[in-house]
C-alpha cells in the first residue's frame, strides 16, 4: 500500500512537471532592447539601458492583450523577479502576452523612466501584428514606484502611448511629502523637490475621466508605502467615472509581488483574473 502511494505521488509530480514544461514551451520569451539609438533623457549613468522581456502565448490561445510591466524598487532598483519574469507565465495561461520593462532609474531625471515606460507601450502597439496583439487593448502594470511609473504613464500620456488599462500593486502614487515614500520621491524628483512637481507628478491629483480603468491591490499594514496612496488614487478613480476595483488585504506588508509566500496569494491572483476577464 505504501509503494501504491509512492507510485501515485510520483505520476502526480511527474505530470506537474509536464505541464510546467508544456507552459514553458507554448511560451515565446525573447529580449529587445528598448531604443535602437541613443536613450533620451540622459541620467549619467552610460551602464543603466532600458530593455523589454517579452512573453507571449501560444498563437491559438493570444486573446490579442497585452500589458507592460514595470517592477518597484523605490526608483533605486528593480525588483526584476517576482515584480517582472515571474509574471509571464501568469499571464501568458490567460492568452495576454506580457512585456516586461528594466527601466533606467532617474537619478532625479524623472523624464528618464517615463520616456522609456511610453517607448515600451509604443513598442508594443508598433509590433502588434507580428505579436497577435490588438493595439487597442494594451495595459501597464506597476509595483510600488513602478505603480508610481505605471499611474504617471496612465495619467500623463496620451496617444500611441496611453494605455488601455492599469494594473497597480501597493503603489506609489502622490508625490506630496506627507504621504509619499521617500525614497522614491527623492530619486524620481529630488529631495528638493519644487511644489509644482509635486503637484504634476502626484497622480491621484491628475486622474480625469479619461484615465484608463484600474485594478489596485495592497495590504492594510503596508508601513513601506503608505496604503492612502492607493486608497486616494481609488477615490480620485470613482470621483471622475473611472472604472475601478480595489482589494486591500488584512495583512502582507509591502512588495509580495507575484511570491506564492504571501497569505493572500491565491486570492489575489483569482480577483485578478476575474477583473481582467471582465472587459
Amino acid at each position: 500500500m505504501f509503494k501504491n502511494h509512492q507510485s501515485k505521488i510520483k505520476t502526480f509530480f511527474l505530470m506537474g512537471l509536464l505541464a510546467m514544461t508544456a507552459v514553458a514551451n507554448a511560451q515565446q520569451v525573447f529580449d529587445v532592447q528598448l531604443w535602437a539609438g541613443k536613450a533620451p533623457h540622459n541620467t549619467g549613468d552610460p551602464n543603466d539601458t532600458a530593455k523589454v522581456r517579452i512573453f507571449l502565448p501560444e498563437k491559438h490561445e493570444a486573446t490579442g492583450r497585452a500589458v507592460v510591466i514595470c517592477p518597484g524598487g523605490g526608483y533605486s532598483h528593480l525588483a526584476m523577479e517576482h515584480e517582472g519574469y515571474q509574471w509571464g507565465a501568469f499571464f501568458n495561461n490567460m492568452g495576454i502576452a506580457a512585456i516586461v520593462l528594466k527601466y533606467r532609474m532617474p537619478h532625479q531625471k524623472y523624464e528618464a523612466p517615463i520616456s522609456d515606460a511610453e517607448e515600451a507601450i509604443r513598442l508594443v502597439r508598433r509590433n502588434a501584428q507580428a505579436w497577435n496583439i490588438n493595439p487597442a487593448d494594451v495595459g501597464i502594470m506597476g509595483f510600488s514606484a513602478g505603480g508610481h511609473l505605471a499611474s504617471t504613464i496612465a495619467t500623463h500620456s496620451v496617444k500611441d502611448a496611453k494605455p488601455d488599462f492599469q494594473i497597480l500593486f501597493y503603489p506609489v502614487i502622490t508625490m506630496d511629502p506627507a504621504f509619499t515614500h521617500k525614497g522614491s520621491h527623492d530619486n524620481f524628483l529630488g529631495p528638493n523637490a519644487r511644489k509644482k512637481k509635486e503637484q504634476e507628478y502626484s497622480n491621484d491629483a491628475q486622474v480625469t475621466r479619461a484615465t484608463p480603468r484600474a485594478f489596485i491591490a495592497l495590504s492594510d499594514d503596508d508601513e513601506v508605502v503608505v496604503p492612502a496612496n492607493g486608497f486616494n488614487y481609488y477615490l480620485e478613480c470613482y470621483r471622475h467615472d473611472v472604472p475601478a476595483s480595489l482589494h486591500i488585504y488584512p495583512s502582507g506588508g509591502h512588495g509580495w509581488g507575484i511570491r506564492d509566500s504571501f497569505k493572500y496569494h491565491l486570492e489575489m491572483e483569482l480577483e485578478l483574473r476575474a477583473w481582467l476577464r471582465s472587459f
